[in-house]
């Protein structure tokens, strides 16, 4: 086993089941609006607005980091709020979204979650573990690479073909970066492929709905970041769906750190949806 493929035989579920599990606690006790719109000051290295439930929900994950670390595991975290953060080896990587969909978090709206994969390579083909805990349906995706896909600890079956409308248009499209300016650059290219849309304001759970069947395709009108979407990719494609970085070389080559990271991403459940949806982004 190389050191880098050594990172996949610590037990990731159990650790990001616990990381889930403390998050829970600190949003209960963080419940109402006013406590959850108070900002640290500083910026992330997203470039948003570090919440302090942001900051909090981050020192969950990176508490449990450390001890994995102190047991004897290297690798490189990449956060949505630190950055990169080495941890003794730039071969393997833990990419950590602590609250995907902060913007709903911050505002009550139930679509938010946390979202960690564990990676032996430098891309997104070379994610092996993804976790998503979805808080508002209180839903816990899991995958991993070459063994299948979990929805609350059941197997999901493979993923079944995408319905389409009478007219041949995908039935039900999952957008993210959904706001007014990306909307009304991609209304054409909808119009013509969609025959419904949909916003949940999270990534990492709409690209989940892919996995389940729920969607036909999801998009992003807009670049995402490795944080946003590095674990549930790999939901979709164990249960055979398919996922493009269109910015990258090929599908999957994304790279999960540095300036080039930055991609555009269309999962489905085929092929034929795939490459239907991928002309839905106004890049």
């Amino acid at each position: 086993m190389t050191p880098s493929s050594a990172i996949l035989s610590f037990d990731w579920l159990e650790l990001s089941a616990r990381c889930a599990a403390s998050l829970g606690e600190l949003l209960a006790a963080t419940s109402r609006r006013d406590d959850r719109v108070i900002e640290t000051g500083t910026i992330g290295a997203g470039g948003d607005h570090t919440l302090v439930i942001d900051q909090q929900a981050e020192e969950i994950v990176f508490s449990e980091l450390q001890k994995l670390f102190d047991a004897g595991a290297r690798f490189t975290a990449l956060s949505e709020e630190r950055g990169t953060v080495d941890f003794g080896s730039d071969e393997a990587f833990v990419v950590i979204d602590p609250i995907d969909g902060s913007l709903n978090a911050k505002r009550g709206l139930p679509a938010y979650s946390i979202s960690i994969a564990v990676a032996d390579g430098p891309t997104m083909a070379d994610v092996g573990f993804g976790f998503v805990h979805d808080f508002g349906s209180d839903e816990q995706w899991h995958a991993i690479r070459g063994a299948g896909s979990w929805l609350n600890g059941r197997p999901l079956a493979p993923v079944a073909p995408e319905r389409r409308s009478a007219d041949g248009r995908l039935e039900v499209v999952l957008v993210e970066g959904a706001s007014p300016f990306n909307l009304a650059a991609s209304t054409p290219a909808l119009i013509a492929g969609a025959h419904r849309v949909r916003a949940f304001g999270s990534m990492a759970i709409s690209c989940c709905q892919v996995a389940a069947g729920r969607a036909d395709a999801m998009v992003s009108l807009w670049s995402c970041r490795p944080v946003d979407i590095a674990a549930s990719q790999l939901v979709v494609r164990e249960v055979g769906g398919e996922v493009a970085f269109p910015a990258a070389e090929s599908p999957l080559a994304l790279p999960l750190a540095g300036s080039d990271g930055v991609s555009a991403v269309v999962a489905a459940p085929t092929a034929a949806a795939l490459a239907d949806a991928l002309s839905f982004p106004a890049l």
